[in-house]
């Protein structure tokens, strides 16, 4: 593949524009509500095509701002909208965990893409950018399908939302998000009392609210006023979990545009890469090849998209920004500029180890081949220092030995991670001496082994509790000792059959749980060797489960889960990894 770098450097050099902004100019709604948005454009008198953002965490953001200009500069008009019900927009807000129907995003999106056309600085060509909570109102926009949209990126955003929580809440990801929504509420109601500002609401949250909410029982309870208005809305989503909001399976086949989607391998929205797999297969015929995907070593944040995260430095290759993988983007379909995009290949991705940008045809790999690594012990696979191992044979007749732990949720296994927010590769030392962390060592591999694709554990296991969860994290060791995450999952008992059809435990009865992990993209090479973690809690990355099936909303008793995992011959518990070969 071309080497992804910043478009000056892709073809001849293009003196920035001069650029002005238009604050606030309005847009009323088929509705007859005011959204406001802030324009960017060349000061030429030249027409541009228009890049449009909505966004509900304030158009005025330095990251917004950064954005906006630096596409401006290149040549474009780029439109910086508020949600409805958001900072300078009128209206009411929804959020994005609830009914489509229940939202005014689809048509919202529609009518400020038809609006951004006929703005007089632009061509009448229309294109999108926007990243997580954005990149979900373009995918709820397309649903309505907008003539003038004649191109569409967007990133960070996960096709459906189980696939992001895995049916339970992301206790301190959600509460943070919600106290930080909130402040604007507060600002909008002109409330006194509480955060009105994100940063304000960031510094109490760290330093007063985290510690007493993240381990409030039972959740249900916590005070209204908390989060201002947005309590109800919160309320109603945390007693809904299990349920489907999303179902951008459905808008596939209606996508009348190419799409450019982008995310990384710590990405925990990284199920956009099902995104580009559904509308390659389900889209129109006519431009299943136009579409493309870029997976970088990147975690979340569209402006963290460098080579160095947490302790592991990829180098400058694998840095960039957000703005310049717009502008390549735009400049290639919208544009026609020879930038060399045409000459890539649709999937784009950086593995990890191999450590450099390759193409790929397709998304998943069409010559990966799923391969089962079994876990294997003598029935002391607790901690590093156990012995517990994967290898590729079926277990033996001598190995019937259980692995075992105690659970308990008043001392759970603590999330590694960025804060609360995100995921990205961390050390995982602090766990090492933990007794509930059953783990297993693949032998040090004496050739290169890729491994890029979809991943689960199919483990056999059983518990003396009616509900329970089992968590699953692969990493990768490197000679030196450093054990680093590549992917994790979570399984709660009680989803067994299905989101759609809860249903609690027999106890102590054994049950292969299917666990399904993120999909990673890396090369082990010589020397190095992965490890699996399986535990029964990731907190506060994930509630924690109180193991006496209760509703996990109005429920503060915790129990304490005896947990046995089984890898004999009859009950084999194995993982699926996506071997590439040669």
């Amino acid at each position: 593949m071309a080497r992804l770098t910043s478009p000056d450097k892709k073809y001849p050099s293009i003196k920035p524009l001069e650029v002005v902004v238009e604050s606030n100019l309005e847009l009323t709604t088929r509705d007859g509500v005011i959204l406001r948005s802030d324009v960017y454009h060349p000061t030429d008198d030249q027409a541009y095509p228009s890049l449009v953002c909505r966004t509900p965490y304030n158009k005025q953001l330095p990251r917004y701002i950064e954005t906006a200009t630096d596409l401006a500069k290149r040549g474009y008009c780029v439109v910086v909208q508020d949600f409805r019900g958001r900072y300078a927009s009128d209206g009411d807000y929804h959020w994005m965990w609830r009914e489509r129907s229940e939202t005014h995003d689809t048509e919202d999106g529609y009518d400020t893409i038809e609006w951004a056309a006929t703005l007089e600085w632009s061509d009448g060509r229309v294109g999108t950018w926007g990243h997580s909570n954005a990149s979900w109102a373009i995918w709820m926009m397309l649903d309505s399908q907008p003539p003038s949209l004649s191109s569409t990126l967007a990133s960070g955003i996960s096709q459906n939302i189980l696939d992001i929580n895995f049916g339970i809440f992301e206790t301190g990801r959600r509460l943070e998000w919600t106290h930080m929504m909130a402040a604007d509420m507060r600002r909008r109601a002109e409330l006194t009392d509480g955060a009105i500002t994100p940063s304000q609401a960031s510094k109490r949250w760290n330093e007063v609210e985290r510690g007493k909410y993240i381990w409030w029982l039972p959740l249900g309870d916590i005070p209204g006023g908390t989060f201002s208005e947005l309590n109800d809305q919160l309320q109603t989503y945390h007693r809904n979990q299990n349920k489907e909001y999303q179902h951008f399976g459905d808008i596939h086949p209606k996508v009348r545009t190419p799409v450019y989607q982008i995310t990384g391998w710590w990405d925990r929205l990284i199920g956009t890469v099902d995104n580009f797999h559904g509308i390659t297969k389900n889209g129109p015929d006519k431009l299943r090849n136009k579409h493309r995907l870029i997976i970088g070593p990147w975690g979340h944040d569209a402006t963290q998209y460098q080579g160095k995260i947490g302790p592991v430095d990829y180098g400058s290759d694998a840095t960039t920004t957000y703005a310049d993988l717009i502008a390549r983007w735009y400049d290639f379909d919208l544009k026609g500029i020879e930038n060399g995009f045409a000459d890539e290949a649709p999937v784009q991705m950086w593995v990890l180890g191999e450590d450099k940008w390759r193409g790929e045809n397709e998304w998943p790999l069409a010559r990966t081949h799923y391969k089962k690594v079994y876990l294997h012990s003598q029935g002391s696979a607790n901690t590093i220092w156990g012995d517990g191992s994967l290898s590729w044979e079926l277990p033996q007749a001598s190995e019937s030995r259980l692995d075992e732990y105690d659970y308990d949720p008043r001392d759970p296994v603590m999330s590694l991670m960025r804060g609360d927010s995100q995921a990205a590769p961390v050390d995982q030392s602090p766990h090492d001496h933990r007794q509930d962390i059953l783990v297993y060592d693949f032998p040090v591999v004496d050739s290169n082994l890729e491994l890029v694709g979809p991943v689960s554990l199919n483990l056999w296991a059983q518990t003396d509790g009616f509900d329970t969860d089992w968590t699953a994290k692969l990493a990768v060791v490197y000679e030196d000792g450093l054990a680093v995450n590549l992917t994790y999952g979570i399984m709660r008992a009680r989803y067994r059959d299905g989101y759609d059809n809860p249903k609690l435990l027999k106890l102590n009865e054994p049950f292969e749980y299917t666990i399904k992990l993120n999909p990673i993209g890396c090369l082990l090479k010589p020397g190095q060797k992965l490890r699996l973690y399986v535990s029964s809690s990731d907190f506060p990355n994930f509630d924690r489960n109180h193991n006496n099936g209760q509703d996990y909303w109005s429920d503060s008793d915790l129990r304490v889960a005896h947990q046995q995992v089984f890898h004999s011959v009859d009950r084999p518990s194995h993982i699926l990894l996506p071997v590439i070969p040669n």
